[in-house]
This record gives structure tokens, sequence and C-alpha cells, in this order.
């Protein structure tokens, strides 16, 4: 990892839009820094994209996806997409207020076959590995599922390989964040998340555009994001992760959190200005 003052003026000035990670990214201790938040702002006052691209639930997303200045969230580690459209732009009503369009990866039978499934799978890991707890936020899931890990709860790193192994074992795709472990089934993941939204959004491909895109991310479940953007890069507390990434972010911030993506903010917005 390099560290963020390495990045180029030239690919920087190329940047036209924000793919980014929300927890410990974003955010510190749960919530978004004012700093991260009007960082948000800013790269949307200069015209730039910004999608969030999270493990959270869709539920838990939503009064972001509204509430933020961004054009939308990837929920669920790429199954749901949570699209920002301004109510004046469908009604020329000049009280504009943003209206979410939610689009999903898996068709209503296959989420609900999943859901079902995913049910049995938590009770198990509820009972074979002792301390484990679903995450609080599980009640806004629709198509996975999260073992807390770090949020409100502790587990060891033996835990947590044991949670991993089990939906492995039944099958599903399972990832490490910072806060949670997340499982599901199907082939999605945040970065065919990415390329989706770029689809549903803008009807491009984004493998044809990558050099006009930077991601910034803090853990494991990112590092297949790092892999496939050129302009990857990692807040500071990506150290925490570092020996456990089999792909590494290409730049790293001086800052933790959502002083770090300020810190990639104010990097893209100079040489968008010169």
């Amino acid at each position: 990892m390099q560290p963020l003052n390495s990045w180029s003026w030239q690919a920087r000035s190329r940047i036209k839009g924000v793919f980014t990670d929300i927890d410990d990214t974003l955010t510190t201790q749960g919530a978004i820094t004012p700093d991260a938040l009007a960082a948000l702002g800013d790269l949307k006052a200069r015209g730039l994209t910004v999608i969030a691209v999270t493990g959270r639930p869709v539920r838990w997303s939503e009064p972001f996806a509204r509430r933020w200045p961004i054009d939308a969230i990837v929920a669920e580690n790429g199954a749901v997409l949570l699209q920002n459209i301004h109510q004046k732009e469908l009604h020329a009503n000049k009280n504009e207020r943003k209206l979410l369009l939610k689009s999903y990866q898996q068709s209503d039978v296959i989420r609900a076959r999943n859901f079902a499934r995913m049910a049995q799978i938590g009770q198990r890991i509820l009972q074979e590995v002792p301390g484990t707890l679903l995450a609080r936020d599980s009640a806004g899931r629709e198509t996975d599922m999260a073992i807390d890990h770090s949020e409100f709860t502790r587990l060891s790193p033996e835990k947590i390989a044991q949670v991993v192994a089990i939906m492995q074992a039944e099958g599903m795709t399972a990832t490490v964040s910072s806060i949670h472990i997340n499982g599901w089934f199907g082939e999605h993941n945040k970065a065919v998340g990415a390329r989706w939204a770029v689809r549903q959004l803008f009807e491009r491909d984004l493998a044809a555009e990558m050099d006009n895109w930077v991601f910034v991310g803090d853990s494991t479940n990112d590092q297949l994001m790092f892999d496939a953007f050129q302009n990857s890069i990692g807040v500071a507390n990506v150290r925490r992760f570092e020996a456990q990434l089999a792909h590494l972010p290409r730049y790293v911030t001086d800052a933790e959190r959502g002083a770090g993506f300020a810190e990639v903010a104010r990097a893209v917005m100079s040489a968008q200005s010169s």
C-alpha cells in the first residue's frame, strides 16, 4: 500500500465517480462523521457520482440513501440497489424530496427460499458456536444474514473462522467486514454489485470506464473491490486487516475512518479543480 499522496495527479483528474464502503470508512463508532458527510456533499457539488456499497441491510440503508448527498446505495453485499429519484424531476414539484427505487439481483421466489434456509443456518451457528449473536440489524435484512463479531459483542478470530466455515459448508458465500460476518446464497458480491449498479443507473459498462472511478474501503469484505479498481484506497484503519487481505488497496490514507474518506475526497477535488 502506497501513501495517498503518491496517487498521481493525472489519475485523480480522471475521476468522475466514487464508490465507498460505509462502516468504518464513512463512519466512526457507528455514525457518519461531519467531515465525511461534508465530503460527500462536496463531491456531489462538483458533479461526481457517489455510490455507497455496503454489507448493511437494505432497511438500515434506506434512511441514509434518502438523507445523504449520494446517488445510490448498493446494500447487502451487492444484492439490493437503492437509487435516489428526486420527486421534482418526476412531478415538477417545487418541494423536492428524495424517493427510492429499489431493485434486486434475485427474484422474489429465490429470495424467499434463501431467506428460509438462512434462518435455519443462523440457528445452527448460534447453537454450535458459543457466544455468537445475530447482528442487531438482522430484522432489516432481505437477502443475507449477519453474525456480530465487533459491533456490540466480540468474537475471537477462531470463532469468526468457525462461523465462516459453517456458512461455507452450507453452500453460502461468507465475508468478514469490520463488524459482521455476512453470509448469503448467490454469486453476487460488492464488485458484482458495483458493476450492476452502473448498468442500472446509467446503462454503462463499469469495466470500460474503470479509470474514471475510485473505491474507498477498510476491511476484508472490500478486497474484491480493492482488486477490481486500479484507483483503490484504504482508509488508515485498513491496516487492522492487512495480514488477512489477499488483495490490498493500492493507496492508504493518513487518517482513519471518516477523516480518511474526507482525505480522499480532498485529493480527488484538488485535481478536478486544476
